[in-house]
């Protein structure tokens, strides 16, 4: 017994001991004076530690004696080491953490910048996706961007015409690599249509200002197009329509490392003549066939070679009641044909990546113009064009610990030749670029971009130096502020040059911008204003020209002296949540802008401007009757519209007014009977689509006789136009894209 009381005393002395020589650490954990939960807090090396409440506050007990270190952590902050000293004391250690700074927690630079992409779906607000289900869009790129803000509807030329800016302001890139001549070859007061098929991306950057130094020669905006890497597997899929025939084979090898395809397309305009009463009275009905062919190698890097190519020829003939008393009628045919290709090449060589691409463009237009009397043609005029594009482009782009710096070359080369009548035309021109770039990120909540491009016209004979810088703020969570500068310049249009007496046109960009992005929202203020500066002025070769539609045609540059302003306001709210699987936004437009450039005779509103614009666009899409439903809807205020003529040498404004409101309102339906059916190998979809389906009498603009006493109206070619088709895919099920898991 005593030996039992000697060993049952020594333990409580032992643990009279240890509670002894225990203490307690505790502390609160704040950043930025905010209390931070969750956060790890350790000995190091021991196994001694708490987890910081709701409050952060933290607190333990331990037996370790002497110097430690008191370790913090938790994600999307820096971790801390806090020296201590324990000697039998409790101790009170407060930690203020740092925020972890790295890419993808930092703030995103969007002043005058729309991303759509699978990188960043949560902030995607036009994908390929959107752009087939936007009721009006009708398949093409540059039609669904005319539902965002900033984008003017104008219908009788094609183009993007962004912020008080013509559509040849407007740049579109392929994988970095410029695309010219992006739009189908057109007659005047008819609009051309995209080129290139949506299915061949898998993202965009539309920048209505403000963009980066990698791109230049656009005084407005850009429009950047990134092609799809592999696709999912090999298939074939087919299109029929009363307008068109299509079809399309990819090839993905075993390894699903490279593929290989081909695409072909016929279109036809004819029969849909004969079931609709058109505006336009067409001789020959708007036609042509398109073959295109890719292939695309991942290499062991993980880089990519894409490689694109494509051939197309489209033809039409349009009549016309002449304004003219010594003929009767006007008619136009055209004939076009265009070639396209584009490679590019992207890896990654130990801390450097690089890429490096080049396009080649070749394009042919062959327009008669006559007057009729008595169905003999008095007069003809062909204007004949013919156009070799080449552009090459080396991007070299590094990691600076959490910044990136970017920089490269870029060259564009062009040669043209232009038959008008008996005046023939050259224009040869090297544009060779230099540019550099950084990306900044300072805190989690603020990051810049600087950069500047340099240029060297050798038709011009000029150089430009042009600095941008942009900065990004994050308010909030949820709240974010932008700001960007740029300075832009870009050769006059070739098509008014006769000779090389003139230099770059130049526009300044001021963008402010605030945006919310929460989930299955998004809400974009912008403000911006834009100068110009040296926009070339024209004058006619002959007196008594009128602003008929092609009188595009026999105008000529005679200087620099033009400028003017853009201004305005835009509102964007895009909302999936609110209501169950129903997707809408809404947009507005403010633009306030004018002009002394080409022949008006001083400073006016340009014809291409609506000082309102309101877009709304909704889809729906009802599972239980396997069937997607779109609306879109535009209203825009009447345009300025202008008479102007060229009398000795000066240009005088003979008529002018206000078109009346564009509005229209479009509708489509998708019925997808794949819906639901396990292991589906093959994918349908049965469209219709109806624009303007209340039939309103929009206006284009007017054309004038040479006295000016009277006119005739451009309008859309049709005024309700339905299309109806069914698309059939092997090999793919592609059943998550129709229900759009956007939703």
């Amino acid at each position: 017994m005593k030996t039992q009381r000697k060993i049952f005393g020594l333990l409580m002395l032992l643990n009279s001991i240890s509670i002894w020589s225990q203490i307690t650490i505790s502390g609160k954990v704040t950043f930025k004076n905010k209390a931070l939960k969750d956060v790890n807090v350790t000995l190091k090396d021991t196994y001694d530690g708490a987890t910081s409440d709701a409050n952060g506050n933290y607190a333990f007990t331990t037996t370790e004696t002497g110097d430690k270190m008191l370790v913090f952590s938790v994600n999307n902050y820096e971790e801390i080491e806090i020296p201590v000293k324990l000697e039998g004391k409790d101790l009170t250690v407060p930690a203020n953490l740092k925020a972890q700074i790295n890419e993808i927690n930092a703030v995103v630079i969007t002043a005058g910048s729309i991303e759509a992409s699978d990188k960043k779906r949560a902030a995607a607000l036009l994908t390929p996706l959107d752009i087939y289900t936007t009721a009006g869009a009708n398949g093409q790129i540059t039609s669904a961007l005319g539902y965002l803000p900033g984008v003017q509807k104008v219908g009788e030329t094609e183009g993007l015409f962004v912020r008080g800016g013509t559509g040849a302001e407007t740049k579109i890139f392929m994988d970095g690599n410029l695309i010219n001549n992006y739009f189908t070859n057109s007659v005047p007061g008819i609009a051309g249509r995209d080129r290139f098929n949506t299915s061949l991306f898998k993202g965009n950057i539309f920048s209505s200002g403000g963009y980066s130094a990698v791109y230049g020669q656009a005084l407005s905006s850009v429009l950047i197009l990134e092609s799809v890497d592999l696709p999912e597997t090999t298939s074939f899929d087919f299109g029929v329509s009363p307008i068109f025939l299509s079809a399309n084979y990819q090839k993905l090898n075993e390894g699903k490392t490279a593929s290989w395809g081909i695409a072909g397309s016929y279109s036809n305009l004819g029969l849909m003549g004969k079931l609709f009463n058109f505006n336009t009275d067409f001789g020959k009905y708007p036609q042509g066939y398109s073959f295109d062919g890719n292939f695309r190698i991942k290499t062991k890097k993980g880089g990519f070679i894409k490689y694109y190519g494509s051939v197309d020829q489209n033809e039409m003939s349009v009549g016309s009641e002449s304004l003219e008393a010594d003929y009767d009628r006007n008619k136009v045919s055209l004939k076009g044909n265009n070639t396209y290709h584009n490679l590019s090449y992207k890896e990654k060589f130990g801390k450097y990546l690089i890429n490096i691409g080049g396009s080649y463009s070749s394009n042919s237009s062959n327009l008669d113009f006559a007057n009729l009397k008595n169905d003999v043609e008095i007069n003809q005029t062909k204007i004949n064009s013919k156009s070799n594009y080449i552009n090459a482009k080396l991007v070299i782009e590094r990691k600076v610990g959490r910044n990136t710096v970017r920089g490269g070359f870029e060259l564009n080369n062009a040669d043209e030749i232009m038959n008008y009548g008996f005046y023939e035309k050259n224009y040869k021109d090297l544009i060779s670029s230099a540019f550099a770039e950084t990306d900044l990120i300072f805190t989690n909540d603020l990051s810049a971009k600087i950069g500047a491009r340099t240029e060297h016209s050798s038709y011009l004979d000029q150089w430009n130096f042009a600095p941008r810088a942009a900065l990004a703020y994050r308010i909030s969570k949820e709240w974010t502020t932008s700001l960007a500068y740029g300075m832009f310049y870009q050769n006059p249009e070739s098509k008014y040059l006769i000779s090389n007496n003139f230099d770059f046109q130049r526009a300044d960009h001021y963008i402010f911008q605030v945006q919310k992005n929460s989930e299955g929202r998004n809400l974009r203020f912008e403000a911006f204003y834009k100068k110009y500066d040296k926009l070339i002025k024209t004058s006619s070769v002959s007196n008594g020209t009128s602003s008929a539609s092609n009188n595009q045609y026999s105008q000529f540059a005679d200087s620099n002296g033009g400028g003017g302003f853009a201004k305005g306001i835009e509102l964007f709210w895009r909302d999936k949540k609110t209501f169950k699987e129903f997707d809408y936004w809404l947009t507005y437009s403010y633009l306030d802008s004018k002009r002394d450039f080409l022949n008006y005779p001083f400073s006016l509103a340009p014809n291409f401007a609506s000082k309102h614009t309101f877009n709304a666009v909704a889809k729906k899409f009802i599972m239980d009757w396997k069937t997607g439903f779109n609306l879109s809807y535009t209203y825009a205020k009447g345009r300025p519209y202008y008479d102007i003529i060229s009398n000795d040498g000066n240009n005088i404004l003979r008529n002018q007014g206000k078109l009346k409101d564009y509005s229209g309102l479009n509708f489509s339906v998708n019925y997808v009977p794949s819906v639901g059916k396990k292991d589906s190998k093959s994918f349908t979809v049965f469209v219709l689509s109806i624009n303007n389906i209340l039939g309103n009498n929009n206006v284009y603009g007017f054309n004038y006789s040479n006295d000016g006493n009277s006119r005739t109206t451009v309008r859309p070619p049709v005024n309700t136009f339905v299309f109806v088709g069914v698309f059939v895919s092997f090999g793919v099920d592609k059943t998550d894209d129709a229900i759009n898991n956007n939703l």
